[in-house]
């Protein structure tokens, strides 16, 4: 029996306790960037003041990566700012998946809004199964991912934490490997 091969925009959600979430979606843009495919990432948790690693390496490669969000928002001092941070960050990622300019979207942390209720999971999967464009890939990242966004995904990882040079060794977040 043969089965049909065909090509779509892939839905991938990358979860889970363990690092490496971002790491590799990360290496998928760049990658896709290399075949000259548009790519473009929103952090939403991300200041808008971001300067990390991947930050400045987008932008000496001409990569369009936004932060939308106000730092670790879950200890927000304003939760009533930091939601609107979140709705605005996704009105601007509805805008770059309808506009047709990429051909990889990474919407980063992303499964916090909904994890939160900042965002309805459900409202979130009706607009992109209605917007996404059939071959835009749509990446995204965070723990915590709903089971229905996983369901709705067309491939899902799940990172697992078994060990971490902070918890066990007592050693800091690195340059260059964590930021």
């Amino acid at each position: 029996m043969t089965t049909k091969r065909k090509k779509k925009g892939l839905v991938i959600v990358n979860t889970g306790e363990g690092k490496g979430k971002t790491t590799a979606a990360l290496g998928v843009l760049f990658r896709a960037w290399g075949r000259d495919m548009r790519v473009c990432m929103l952090q939403f948790l991300k200041h808008e003041t971001a300067s990390f690693g991947e930050n400045k390496a987008a932008r000496k490669l001409g990569i369009e990566i936004i932060p939308t969000g106000d730092g670790f928002t879950w200890t927000s001092r304003d939760m009533d700012e930091t939601v609107a941070r979140v709705q605005h960050g996704w009105e601007i990622a509805q805008e770059k998946i309808t506009q047709g300019d990429c051909d990889i979207i990474i919407l980063d942390e992303f499964t916090y809004p909904l994890h939160f209720g900042w965002l309805d999971t459900e409202d979130v999967i009706a607009w992109l199964r209605q917007h996404k464009p059939p071959m835009l890939h749509l990446i995204i990242t965070g723990r915590y991912a709903p089971a229905a966004l996983i369901a709705y995904a067309d491939l899902a990882t799940e990172m697992r934490l078994i060990k971490h040079p902070f918890e066990e060794q007592g050693i800091r977040a690195q340059a260059g490997i964590e930021f």
